[in-house]
């Protein structure tokens, strides 16, 4: 009789909690900040910060993405900030300030503001592809005229 009763609890303990667990799943969707360091500067006390870790140029935008891997459009365009990586911290410095450190580093601002093809066009090649598989699959096909035959 023990050996009857402790399945049966088992069984009714997954049954009640399972319903529960699989309700909470939600796919995250909304807008989101991005953060992509984009030049190792180099360790120089030119770059040191307060705390001893040395700074990095890192590109910041917004955009509105669907789990995390499905970006939409930008919400915000990009723009180059200071980044500690340790801390992954970033730190808003003026435009001359990143004007002069990409000078220095004779690196060019354009190739550092520029978003990957997927990030500006994937994500809604990807939600089209997706929709398009939808309202195809809800189109009811021809069925084909079947023409009786003696034999």
């Amino acid at each position: 009789m023990i050996f009857f009763k402790q399945p049966l609890f088992a069984a009714l303990i997954i049954m009640l909690f399972s319903n529960s667990i699989a309700a909470k799943v939600k796919i995250p969707f909304g807008e989101r900040e991005v953060l992509n360091k984009v030049y190792d500067l180099p360790n120089t006390d030119e770059f040191k910060l307060k705390d001893g870790n040395f700074m990095d140029l890192a590109r910041i935008h917004k955009e509105f993405n669907i789990a995390y891997f499905l970006p939409l459009y930008i919400i915000e365009e990009p723009k180059i900030v200071g980044y500690d990586e340790k801390t992954e911290t970033f730190y808003d410095l003026s435009q001359n300030e990143i004007d002069e450190i990409i000078a220095s580093q004779k690196l060019n601002k354009e190739n550092l503001l520029q978003l990957p093809f997927y990030t500006k066009y994937g994500g809604k090649l990807v939600a089209v592809l997706i929709i398009g598989l939808l309202i195809w699959g809800s189109i009811p096909s021809k069925k084909d005229k079947v023409q009786p035959r003696n034999v």
